[in-house]
């Protein structure tokens, strides 16, 4: 037996997690495709993770760990990762929730519209969880730009995942319009290998 990371290949959350192992050449820890919903998901995440959510670590050796930025943090401390780094610790933790609340409003957006009948759906919502994501591609562009110029580190995964996920679910709402210098970072982080090998389609 090994440890084995649940997710969905389609998940922005999970794809931090997988382009970590990548990144940090780990090669036993296999990733194995669950599913998932806000109604109801596969017994299997539900028992690895009370929450029903993914991803998730179900470890030989202890209890299965879960939250991306749990599982993240704990693969980088215990394989060698410099993905965390002290000396701009907060910095990247920060820029890391940045991300992952662009991703929870974007994959909130979705579920709207997949779960919620018709009639009950409430578009100024909607909206406004675009207005969180648009904020934060704002304040991305105008205040990170240098920090995604710097050395490889976890904010800058979870800004490449999130950006997917916009291209995957939100295409038509052209995030990179008016973000040029975003545009082209992530033209260029996207061609990372561990990106590339994860990206959803």
């Amino acid at each position: 037996m090994s440890d084995v990371l649940l997710g969905s290949p389609l998940s922005p959350f999970a794809r931090k997690a997988r382009v970590v192992i990548a990144e940090l050449g780990i090669t036993d820890i296999p990733f194995e495709q669950v599913a998932t919903s806000p109604v109801k998901g596969e017994d299997r995440i539900n028992a690895a993770n009370p929450l029903g959510k993914i991803p998730a670590l179900v470890r030989d050796e202890g209890p299965t760990l879960y939250d991306s930025r749990v599982i993240t943090r704990y693969l980088d401390a215990t394989r060698g990762g410099t993905l965390y780094p002290a000396a701009r610790l907060w910095e990247v933790l920060t820029l890391e929730a940045t991300a992952d609340g662009m991703m929870e409003a974007a994959v909130g957006m979705i579920y709207e519209e997949r779960y919620r009948p018709e009639e009950i759906r409430f578009a100024p919502w909607v909206e406004g969880q675009w207005g969180k994501v648009s904020r934060a591609l704002d304040a991305i562009e105008g205040q990170w730009m240098s920090h995604l110029a710097g050395p490889l580190d976890m904010g800058q995964i979870a800004v490449g995942c999130a950006l997917g996920y916009l291209d995957l679910r939100h295409a038509a709402r052209d995030w990179r319009a008016g973000r040029p210098a975003l545009a082209a970072w992530e033209a260029g982080f996207a061609t990372r290998p561990a990106m590339s090998a994860t990206a959803p389609a």
